[in-house]
């Protein structure tokens, strides 16, 4: 055997050992990328280093809690979501309603109606924040002057399990 034939033989040799050791080497790196490249997820499907919630809730529950909020507030959230669906639904109703009687053709009377029943969602939302400030207000107030820090965060009437009633008189 000449030289030249064993040159060959052992690059022949060492090209399966080399792409043995290239993929070898490579698994680890591609399995490394596809560990960065899709993040953990919790059990919702969410990202799991996502800790801040967004909104609304976030400015109640975030550093501003020492303002007064409507938001915040334990009733006002609930009665402003159903001011707003009785505004939207009242407004549709009367809008239909009246173009009917006035004899406006089918799609007309649609379109109108809602056009009509998001005019009363939205003065519905105005209406019920601007009550509910001065109310949540009132109640920081009447808080402040009986000596609480700030109104309880549980609607009225409703009592801790375990603790007696007291009648005021």
């Amino acid at each position: 055997m000449s030289d030249e034939t064993a040159g060959q033989s052992a690059s022949n040799d060492d090209q399966p050992a080399g792409k043995e050791a290239k993929q070898a080497k490579s698994k680890p790196a591609k399995q490394a990328k596809q560990a960065k490249a899709k993040p953990a997820k919790d059990k919702k499907g969410g990202k799991a280093d996502k800790q801040k919630p967004k909104g609304k809730k976030a400015r109640a529950a975030g550093k501003d809690s020492d303002l007064p909020s409507v938001a915040a507030h334990p009733r006002a959230g609930g009665q402003v979501r159903r001011a707003k669906g009785w505004g939207g639904l009242i407004g549709f109703a009367i809008a239909a309603y009246l173009s009917m009687h006035a004899g406006v053709p089918m799609l007309d009377i649609g379109l109108r109606a809602l056009t009509a029943g998001a005019c009363g969602y939205l003065l519905a939302w105005a209406c019920s924040v601007t009550v509910w400030r001065h109310l949540v207000l009132a109640e920081l107030r009447l808080a402040e002057e009986h000596g609480k820090p700030e109104p309880p965060d549980r609607p009225r009437g409703a009592e801790p399990a375990g603790v007696p009633r007291r009648d005021r008189p």
